[in-house]
């Protein structure tokens, strides 16, 4: 029992370590911060994260949430580049080195080829008096007091530093840059993220799939159109093909409750009018909303003019398993 509480209070004083690491990054979100944005905001070609070790580590997480985000970005081993891989750096990249001590040899190798290249340097270190700090056309202060390993060796705290001052950067350059979720959705086609940020145009029933008949269409050839086209409903337009109305399998059943001679009607004297539409932009969430909020398994997707462009039908939602 002693062992375990011990081993709850060690992890206790990592995750407080750590989350004061992050804390002591918000004062030094200054002048150099935004000097590190402008000059990645500005940056007419990719940005190149480089470091060694767990930093290397920590390297690759930032570069691929600048990518993910709309930022063309790569990792670059130092000790790589240095052995011939110096070609990946241009004139106009912008390198992100990270390094706590600022004297990581693989990395203090590069700062005169990436001088000589004409490459600008921000640097993510915990000693802004070092070698890379010297160097770097911007420092960002990742310095905290203690690493969270007992043991002070361990990078813990100073990875989880970086790790956040490197986040900081992306969301920041994602919110100049007006980075939508449109973007994000394109740059994530797989995935849940992906699928739930789907548009309904990517999802719905569109052309000969989707049911339509006109308001004059006799009710035997509704239920034809219903059956073969299998989504419990078809959408109803007037003459020039715009949308008036919908005709549901609970319509059908509720007609049977209170009219005679179903089959005798048309598909306008039998449907319900002005029925809940969505345009074929909408996030595919958005449209299960709409359906959830008014009780409805199907919902027809129009354009301004209220021409039928297709139906969305909630099974069609699930089946992308967005959630």
């Amino acid at each position: 029992m002693t062992d375990t509480i011990t081993g709850l209070e060690i992890a206790r004083k990592v995750l407080r370590i750590e989350a004061a690491a992050i804390l002591g990054l918000v004062e030094r979100i200054n002048g150099d911060f935004e000097r590190a944005v402008q000059l990645l905001f500005g940056c007419r070609g990719r940005v190149i994260v480089t470091g060694m070790g767990k930093s290397g580590l920590i390297c690759r997480k930032i570069a691929a949430t600048f990518s993910s985000t709309g930022t063309s970005a790569w990792f670059l081993h130092p000790a790589e580049a240095i052995h011939g891989d110096l070609g990946a750096i241009r004139e106009d990249d912008v390198v992100l080195a990270v390094s706590y001590s600022g004297e990581t040899d693989e990395l203090t190798r590069l700062l005169e080829s990436i001088r000589r290249i004409g490459a600008r340097l921000i640097a993510l270190t915990g000693d802004s008096s070092s070698t890379l700090a010297r160097a770097a056309d911007v420092t960002l202060d990742c310095g905290i007091a203690t690493e969270a390993c007992p043991l002070n060796l361990v990078p813990t705290a100073s990875t989880t530093a970086a790790l956040a001052m490197g986040d900081a950067l992306a969301m920041t350059l994602l919110v100049r840059k007006g980075f939508r979720e449109e973007q994000f959705a394109s740059l994530h086609p797989g995935g849940k993220i992906g699928r739930r940020l789907m548009r309904v145009e990517h999802v719905m029933h569109a052309g000969d799939a989707a049911p339509v008949v006109q308001s004059t269409t006799v009710m035997p050839d509704v239920f034809h159109e219903m059956s073969s086209k299998r989504l419990g409903m078809t959408c109803v337009v007037d003459d020039e093909r715009r949308l008036v109305g919908v005709f549901t399998d609970g319509d059908l059943r509720r007609l049977f409750t209170r009219v005679p001679n179903v089959l005798a009607l048309t598909a306008g004297e039998a449907m319900t009018p002005r029925p809940i539409t969505i345009a074929r932009d909408v996030l595919a969430v958005e449209a299960l909303k709409v359906m959830e909020t008014h009780k409805i398994t199907a919902v027809v997707v129009v354009d301004e003019q209220r021409f039928v462009q297709g139906v969305v039908q909630v099974h069609d939602l699930w089946r992308t398993q967005m959630f």
